[in-house]
């Protein structure tokens, strides 16, 4: 059912879009609050404090937070959505480094580049969130390069808050 809140609304409309059905409302409750530009439009919506998502300025795409990607990892089921590394990156990556390629276990095959995604380790435990620099099927065929540009790790939370 629509809020009454037209800026709720919007971003509901945005995830859904962006990472199907149900999304919005699983990301977004009632409660979350808003930071606006200065022209007016809506730039993160914050619960508790807590970054759980920006609208990209040029695009008008959600950037998640680690507390917007927790409520996605709940609400999609595996693989939707994730990128597998292994074992031997997941720490590193939970440190907001980089997922390359080479440790990509599997990835969701509907993903593809400049997409937003959750990584996660071979337990579908979430380590970070970031931008897909590659597809999925280059992400797991590929031995060399970036296959996730980190954005925020768990164990470093919100860079870009």
């Amino acid at each position: 059912m629509p809020s009454t809140n037209p800026h709720l609304n919007r971003v509901r409309i945005i995830a859904d879009y962006q990472f199907g059905k149900g999304a919005g409302e699983a990301i977004f409750p009632d409660n979350v609050e808003f930071q606006m530009s200065s022209t007016g439009r809506v730039r993160q919506i914050l619960l508790e404090g807590k970054r759980i998502a920006t609208v990209r300025a040029q695009d008008g795409v959600l950037t998640l937070g680690i507390a917007g990607a927790m409520k996605l990892h709940g609400f999609l089921k595996f693989p939707q959505n994730r990128v597998v590394v292994n074992s031997d990156s997941a720490p590193f990556v939970a440190k907001g480094k980089n997922a390359f390629a080479k440790h990509v276990v599997e990835a969701d095959p509907d993903i593809r580049a400049g997409e937003e995604v959750m990584v996660v380790d071979e337990n579908d435990s979430l380590l970070a969130t970031g931008k897909a620099v590659l597809c999925a099927l280059e992400m797991t065929a590929f031995k060399k390069g970036v296959a996730v540009e980190i954005r925020n790790g768990i164990k470093t939370g919100d860079k870009d808050s």
